[in-house]
């Protein structure tokens, strides 16, 4: 009797949570429809129209099946090329928002006082504020031939003409770095924050120094945050149009500068939609190959 009153003491809340399980799933629902209707039915209908023959003008969907817009694209050296500098491209900026965005990061996660965290994260929030066009503005007058930085170093006699720090791929990764820092800060501050300072003293106190705690406590348990964080920088570089169109003058030929040429100014939109379907699952490649690079590295903790 006392083990048949023990396993039903055990089962009453495994079929309570069961039962639960069966109805919060319609909280999900939404949330899903959403997914299904702006996501998966636009991507759908993008690599449908990809696969049709191209003609300027024509918007719909027809049964023609043909790859000559993707034989077009892997053909000829300007699209390709384009490929390869949307992906290093975003790889830099990915590396350079890391480099500049884990100190912040960790000062902020290490702040105690109270005042002093929250002006620090309104300097993070603060740089998200404004629209992105608005701050590329803002780096074309610091950045232009006549800007500020050019301006100081001729007035100061430091260089005799205007350094090349626009419309190439220069002012592109700066500008992207520019836009996805924050994001890269706010995806470490959490994952450091989580790592006790027990750690790092046990460290201390078995003879490693401070810079020794770091590299071998500190970095490695963050590892989860600074996949999040280049993944997230990653994506936003590799599909950012406005950045590379003000900040590169359309001299930097990455692929959202093709798509918006081939839809908007030519109206071809199945060979848009065709270079849309590559840097989709471009994207999704390089994602995948650092997503496991940075599993090896991390010994698993993503």
């Amino acid at each position: 009797m006392v083990g048949t009153e023990s396993e039903a003491r055990v089962e009453r809340p495994i079929r309570a949570a069961r039962a639960n399980g069966g109805r919060l799933w319609w909280l999900a629902v939404p949330a899903a429809l959403i997914f299904i209707v702006f996501f998966v039915i636009p991507v759908a209908s993008l690599f449908g129209l990809s696969f049709n023959k191209s003609v300027a003008g024509v918007i719909g969907l027809s049964s023609q099946f043909t790859l000559d817009n993707f034989i077009r694209i892997f053909t000829r050296a300007t699209y390709y090329e384009a490929i390869l500098r949307s992906i290093w491209v975003s790889a830099i900026v990915s590396t350079a928002s890391l480099l500049f965005g884990y100190p912040l990061a960790y000062v902020i996660a290490k702040t105690v006082n109270p005042g002093r965290n929250t002006l620090l994260m309104i300097m993070v929030l603060s740089a998200m504020q404004l629209d992105m066009v608005i701050r590329m503005f803002g780096l074309m007058v610091l950045l232009g031939d006549n800007g500020l930085i050019n301006g100081f170093l001729l007035y100061t006699g430091l260089v005799s003409q205007p350094l090349p720090l626009m419309y190439n791929t220069f002012g592109v990764i700066v500008g992207l770095v520019q836009i996805t820092l924050p994001f890269m800060v706010l995806s470490l501050i959490g994952i450091i924050k989580a790592i006790h300072p027990s750690l790092e003293e046990a460290a201390r106190a078995l003879g490693a120094s401070r810079i020794q705690a770091f590299f071998s406590i500190v970095l490695p348990l963050s590892m989860p945050g600074i996949l999040a964080g280049t993944l997230l920088v990653f994506a936003l570089s590799i599909s950012s149009y406005v950045v590379p169109a003000l900040m590169g003058g359309w001299k930097v030929m990455v692929l959202p500068i093709h798509i918006y040429q081939q839809i908007a100014e030519v109206g071809r939109w199945q060979f848009g939609a065709a270079i849309a379907v590559v840097l989709f699952v471009t994207s999704i490649i390089a994602v995948a190959i650092y997503h496991q690079a940075a599993i090896r590295t991390s010994g698993g903790r993503t």
